[in-house]
C-alpha cells in the first residue's frame, strides 16, 4: 500500500474498549491479509459485522476457458460489445485467464443493488469511460476516466456509476502491489519512482449507516460463491486505520521514464501481482538519440503472455486496433511494429497514446465469450504486402 491511513473516530489503543455515546461497545474488526503476515486494517463498527441472517447459493455463470491452441497472437475488438444494461459485476465479460488472473470487460450501466466481496484475491479495475463512486466499508472512493481502482481482497463494495462506466477488470489470485524496486527499505516510494504517495487517493469515510435490515452481500472465492444476508449495514464504520484499504490512481498522474534509446516495458511498470506485471503507456517524449527509432523493436515473448488494452490516441506500431481493442501477444509468437511503422515513426518526438498492459508468466487461456469479438486475421497483420508494379 502507498502509506498508513486513519479516518474517523478511533480508540487510543487497539483491542481495548471503545464505547458509543449510549455506553455500548463499538465492534472492532481486523481485516488481515495472508493470515496475520501482511497488510491489515482495524475497523470499528456500530454493530458486529458477523450478524448473518442467511447464506444462499449464488448461481454465478462459470467462466469457461479454452487453450490458446493453435498458439498465436490474437486481437479482440471489445469496443463492439453492446451496452449491457447491467451493473459492474453482472456485466463482466471474461476475455482471458489462468490460475493467477482473470481479465474481463465490464460495462456498468446501472448501480449495484447489492454489495460484493471477493475474498480470493485483489481486484484491479481500470476505468476507460465513466465516473461515479465505489462505496465500501472504508468510505467512498470517487472515480473518473483513466483511474485504476485497487480493491484489496475482502473489501465489501458496490459501484454506483454517475455515468455509464466501462472498465477493464483484473481479478488476481493474490495481492496487487507497488513494484519492490520503487520502494525503499521503509516502504516509502523512492525518488526515481514514476509516481508519489500524494498521487494515490484513499476513500473518504462518510457518516456511518447505523441501520439494521436485510443486506445482500455476494461473496466469491476461487469459484466458490454464496449470497450472505446480513443484519447490519456494511457501511456502519465510525473509524478505521491501517495499510489495507481500496485506493485510486489515475494514469494521467504517471510520470513515464524516458531515455536516450527506447525503454522496455518494465520502465512503464505500475503494479505487480502473483504471476502478473502491470504497465501503463501514457503521452511522453520519445528517445533523444539522433538515430533513435521511437517505436518498439521486434520482440519474442518467450516466457510470458502480453495483453494490451488500447485506451486512446495514435497507436503508431499497430494498425487495425481501436479504442477498446485487446491484443494478446503469446509466448512463443514474436511481435513488433507492423510493416511500414518503423519508417513512419522516424523523426517523431512524442506520442499521445494511452494503453494499459499486463504480462502474465503462465499461459493465458481464452474465454469462450471472447472468441465472439475476435479479429481472427490479426496474426497475419505483420505480413508485408508486395508493392504493385
Amino acid at each position: 500500500m502507498p502509506s498508513y491511513v486513519r479516518a474517523g473516530s478511533l480508540p487510543h489503543k487497539r483491542h481495548i474498549q471503545f464505547r458509543r455515546p449510549d455506553g455500548g461497545l463499538y465492534a472492532e474488526e481486523l481485516l488481515s491479509t495472508k493470515g496475520f503476515e501482511s497488510v491489515y486494517s482495524l475497523l470499528y463498527h456500530e454493530r458486529p459485522p458477523t450478524a448473518t441472517l442467511d447464506v444462499l447459493p449464488w448461481k454465478r455463470p462459470q467462466v469457461r476457458l479454452v487453450e490458446n491452441d493453435p498458439l498465436r497472437n490474437r486481437h479482440f475488438k471489445t469496443g463492439a460489445l453492446p451496452p449491457s444494461g447491467l451493473d459492474a459485476i453482472e456485466s463482466r465479460v471474461p476475455l482471458l485467464g489462468n490460475a493467477d488472473i482473470t481479465v474481463s470487460i465490464a460495462q456498468a450501466d446501472r448501480p449495484m443493488e447489492y454489495f460484493y466481496r471477493n475474498t480470493g484475491g485483489d481486484e484491479l479495475l481500470f476505468v476507460h469511460h465513466g465516473a461515479g463512486v465505489l462505496e465500501t466499508q472504508f468510505g467512498e472512493l470517487a472515480y473518473r476516466e483513466r483511474d485504476y481502482l485497487i480493491v484489496p481482497t475482502g473489501t465489501i463494495y458496490r459501484l454506483i456509476p454517475a455515468a455509464p462506466t466501462r472498465m477493464l477488470v483484473h481479478e488476481s489470485s493474490g495481492s496487487v502491489k507497488i513494484p519492490r524496486r520503487y520502494r525503499n527499505e521503509f516502504g516509502q516510494l523512492e525518488e526515481h519512482a514514476p509516481y508519489y504517495e500524494r498521487d494515490f487517493r484513499a476513500p473518504v469515510l462518510k457518516a456511518p449507516v447505523n441501520e439494521q435490515g436485510e443486506y445482500e452481500i455476494r461473496v466469491t472465492n476461487a469459484d466458490r460463491n454464496a449470497v450472505y444476508i446480513v443484519q447490519n449495514h456494511p457501511c456502519d464504520v465510525v473509524g478505521w486505520d491501517g495499510y489495507c484499504y481500496p485506493y485510486a490512481f489515475n494514469v494521467d498522474e504517471f510520470s513515464p521514464i524516458t531515455g536516450k534509446l527506447h525503454m522496455p516495458p518494465p520502465a512503464h511498470a505500475t503494479f505487480e501481482a502473483p504471476g502478473a506485471a502491470f504497465c501503463a503507456f501514457v503521452p511522453r517524449l520519445f528517445d533523444y538519440h539522433p538515430l533513435a527509432i521511437p517505436i518498439p523493436y521486434n520482440h519474442s515473448s518467450v516466457d510470458c503472455d502480453e495483453v494490451i488494452y488500447y485506451v486512446s490516441g495514435n497507436f503508431m506500431s499497430r494498425r487495425g486496433v481501436e479504442e477498446g481493442s485487446v491484443t494478446l501477444h503469446a509466448a512463443g509468437a514474436p511481435h513488433g511494429p507492423q510493416p511500414g511503422a518503423v519508417e513512419a515513426s522516424l523523426g517523431k518526438t512524442s506520442t499521445d497514446e494511452v494503453a494499459v498492459m499486463v504480462d502474465t508468466f503462465r499461459p493465458l487461456m481464452l474465454a469462450e465469450l471472447a472468441l465472439g469479438c475476435e479479429d481472427s486475421n490479426y496474426f497475419r497483420s505483420w505480413v508485408e504486402v508486395p508493392a504493385s508494379r
